[in-house]
């Protein structure tokens, strides 16, 4: 790389800075359109300006930031895991999304706060940091955002990348930068990924040593349901065969829709269940299943499901763990159209039989090795998948210990992950203050 070169990577990033920087405006418009859409808790949002209602607590505050769901459940393991080797620990866990928040209000220890993470301003950036004076700062996954990283590592705040990620997008994407993401990377003292790819990729980026143990969500918890809710959707669908298609994107609900009808071919009071990835394509969906004649029931408007209904569209927030107990079989989105596939560690806890896509590199490795264990199966398309569910829904014996399988394949590599990612971490805690 040319000198030339490297001096514009370094001018992009302090371009991108002073950017930020006279975007005020447009960073409240933003909120407020984000607020007109529900993405924002109305009641909060000023701490997506840095600005908090809750004073920083006493004592060596850790900080650890998951952008959505998905990273604040894996970081619940990790806050659990490290107040027990350090009981003077307070922990600050940001993430971005209404949904994220309200699942740690409810499941987050008494010495853990949870804030909304904010958005990448410096203003916002400097009031969020001048706040909380973390000493130490965690970053979960592939939220790299400029400001955020290097103004935490220009207060020398000891940083980590855990369970790093970076898409093969994105990936080509900061190849024509390498400089660039070369000083975003060198920010963190400790580097892991979660998988052999991502640390390869990683590792060419950051010029440095990247460490792997592991996917962290390996040992997160399972995802909650309502007891009464799926009590009431048990009544609903006793006696039914039934599956579930989570965390869908466009392109995909069509094809399910194709193996559905396939499929209830055989099975003619089959119930298929679809949580989209974003519940607010719900009425886009509702209207494609409506033009393929079959009738529907939207959970987002309070339709519930009776013996008529074909298709149940679950199109709310933070119910995919009531979804997946209430199915045994499911197919995991994302993996048909090019999106890396989403986590199937979530409904192996919960005991499904998992079926999935050509299309996982943001899960490689887990699904090659639970596939692998018998706990998964590809699909290709949708015979594939109508051929898949026929066999699952007719062979009890054949689904059970697919299952059994896929969950004993999550609890093996549970802990092992943890333990090494801890001990990683661990030298960059703060002194206790009982040994100064």
């Amino acid at each position: 790389m040319t000198g030339e070169d490297k001096q514009r990577d370094a001018l992009s990033l302090r371009t991108y800075r002073a950017a930020s920087g006279m975007m005020g405006p447009l960073a409240d418009l933003t909120l407020k359109h984000r607020l007109k859409k529900g993405k924002e808790d109305p009641d909060r949002v000023n701490e997506r300006r840095g600005i908090s209602s809750i004073s920083r607590p006493s004592g060596p505050l850790v900080w650890i930031h998951g952008a959505s769901v998905g990273e604040s459940l894996s970081i619940l393991p990790l806050v659990e895991r490290l107040s027990m080797l350090r009981k003077d620990l307070v922990f600050l866990v940001t993430s971005g999304t209404v949904t994220s928040a309200r699942l740690m209000a409810a499941r987050l220890p008494d010495n853990a706060i949870h804030q909304f993470s904010p958005l990448d301003h410096p203003a916002y950036v400097r009031r969020f940091l001048d706040h909380w004076q973390p000493d130490v700062a965690m970053f979960v996954e592939s939220e790299l955002w400029p400001n955020l990283i290097q103004m935490t590592h220009a207060r020398q705040i000891k940083m980590a990348l855990v369970n790093g990620r970076i898409s093969p997008k994105s990936y080509s994407s900061w190849k024509q930068r390498p400089d660039a993401i070369h000083a975003l990377l060198s920010a963190f003292r400790v580097r892991m990924a979660q998988d052999i790819p991502n640390q390869d990729r990683l590792s060419e980026l950051s010029r440095g040593d990247v460490k792997m143990f592991g996917n962290l969500k390996m040992a997160a918890p399972a995802l909650p349901a309502d007891d009464n809710d799926l009590s009431t959707l048990q009544e609903k669908v006793q006696g039914r065969p039934r599956w579930l298609a989570a965390s869908t994107h466009p392109g995909e609900e069509a094809f399910i829709l194709d193996a559905h009808l396939r499929v209830s071919e055989r099975f003619p009071d089959l119930l298929t269940i679809i949580a989209p990835r974003h519940p607010e394509r719900g009425n886009e969906i509702s209207h494609l299943i409506r033009d393929k004649g079959l009738a529907l029931a939207q959970r987002s408007v309070g339709e519930g499901i009776t013996s008529e209904t074909q298709v149940y569209l679950a199109d709310t927030l933070g119910e995919l763990g009531l979804f997946y107990r209430l199915t045994d079989v499911a197919f995991v989105g994302g993996s048909i159209v090019e999106t890396g596939g989403h986590n199937p560690l979530e409904p192996a806890r919960l005991r499904s039989a998992i079926l999935y896509g050509p299309y996982t590199f943001n899960f490689t490795e887990t699904y090659r090795d639970m596939r692998a264990s018998g706990g998964t199966a590809l699909v290709r398309n949708e015979r594939d998948l109508a051929a898949a569910l026929v066999r699952l829904l007719t062979d009890e014996m054949t689904r059970d210990a697919m299952a059994d399988r896929a969950r004993a394949w999550a609890e093996e590599n549970a802990e092992e992950v943890l333990i090494d990612i801890v001990e990683a971490l661990t030298p960059l805690l703060p002194v206790p203050q009982d040994a100064t």
